[in-house]
């Protein structure tokens, strides 16, 4: 996957896409060897898993409410934590950058193409793709396409 692509694995330690990475390959492998139970229990796991962005909106929806029920039950200057949420929600939004995505990222959080990457290598490696025709297998009397023929004609 190209980094640049990615805004979350462009701002990501070396270090942390290695193991990231790593494991999804180990993953693989171990799909590849299991046949299609194993890939198929891993594509259910991979539908259950959160994203960096669905984690980002979570952990900021859950700081501002702890925030705004400890502001107006324990003390008032506890509403800076829903404040801080929403500040970081919205440098997220318009910049792409999160004060604790680094945090996250560490702990394994993944974007949401890095899982639709790993479910695309979970169902080639279990054969969803292999009824798929390409274009070497099409047979040659079908005739050309109607933008060939309307070409031809011209």
């Amino acid at each position: 996957m190209n980094p640049a692509v990615d805004r979350a694995r462009r701002r990501t330690a070396g270090e942390v896409l290695r193991r990231i990475d790593g494991d999804m390959a180990a993953r693989l492998h171990h799909c590849a060897e299991g046949g299609d139970g194993v890939a198929g229990g891993q594509l259910h796991w991979l539908d259950r898993e959160w994203d960096t962005d669905r984690t980002i909106v979570a952990e900021a929806a859950s700081v501002g409410l702890v925030g705004l029920a400890l502001g107006v039950w324990v003390q008032p200057r506890w509403l800076l934590l829903p404040a801080l949420a929403g500040a970081g929600l919205l440098v997220h939004a318009t910049t792409g950058r999160y004060p604790l995505m680094p945090l996250l990222r560490r702990l394994g959080v993944r974007t949401a193409r890095e899982i639709e990457r790993e479910r695309y290598a979970v169902k080639a490696l279990r054969g969803d793709f292999a009824l798929v025709p390409d274009a070497a297998s099409q047979p040659a009397d079908r005739g050309a396409s109607p933008a060939a023929s309307r070409r031809a004609d011209e």
